[in-house]
């Protein structure tokens, strides 16, 4: 896929999951004790995936490995993204995908106090 491609589908998709959000959004708003129940499809949604390797992707840490050793720039480059996220797709909706556990460091604080931070996989 192109770049010039594959912005025009990013753009899409955005359009598409900002319009779902904000449905989403409203329907629960209108009512307190709405459920939804059928979230999980939309995780496993192509335009959701990625938008949320866009963010991902444009984190300012995105150079940081996840616990898994894999950057973002090393899935692009040697893992292929479509490649990537279809084998993601299909693990979602498969209920297949078990993430691996966040690496955790400790922070410290002033007066000796600590603050935890979790450093998750890229695809977490």
């Amino acid at each position: 896929m192109n770049t010039d491609e594959l912005e025009y589908v990013l753009l899409k998709a955005e359009r598409r999951v900002l319009e779902i959000q904000t449905k989403l959004h409203r329907w629960a708003s209108d009512d307190l004790h709405r459920r939804f129940d059928d979230l999980y499809n939309l995780a496993a949604d192509p335009g959701f995936l990625l938008v949320a390797w866009d963010r991902v992707r444009n984190n300012k840490n995105a150079r940081t490995a996840g616990v898994d050793g894999e950057t973002a720039y090393y899935i692009e480059s040697v893992r292929g993204l479509e490649g990537f996220l279809a084998e993601l797709r299909e693990d979602l909706k498969a209920r297949t995908f078990r993430p691996l556990p966040a690496r955790r460091r400790t922070i410290p604080k002033a007066g000796g106090k600590v603050r935890y931070l979790g450093i998750a996989t890229v695809t977490a």
